[in-house]
This record gives C-alpha cells, structure tokens and sequence, in this order.
C-alpha cells in the first residue's frame, strides 16, 4: 500500500481510501464490518465517512 502526506500534519493515509457513502443501504451491516476489516487487513488507514 502506498501512503500520502495529509497536507502539513505529517499524519500519513493510505493512498487508497474506503467509502461508506451507500452503506446502509446497499450492503448489510454485516457486509459493512467484513469490508472494514478486508480494507484495514490490506493497510487502507484512510475511511471516508462524511
């Protein structure tokens, strides 16, 4: 996994993130907690859940 810069923090993020936009909608919970932990298995460390 590549990981980018967040701007000045020097906090690092994945440089593939996970959305969670339709979740709830289009997925189970259940589904929703196994692609959590397959994308944190696969060092994804950046979640959009705005």
């Amino acid at each position: 996994m590549e990981y980018r810069k967040l701007g000045n923090t020097g906090v690092e993020v994945s440089l593939i993130g996970l959305g969670t936009m339709t979740w709830g909608e289009q997925n189970t919970e259940r589904e929703a907690h196994e692609q959590i932990d397959y994308a944190l298995d696969h060092g994804v460390t950046l979640i959009d859940a705005a």
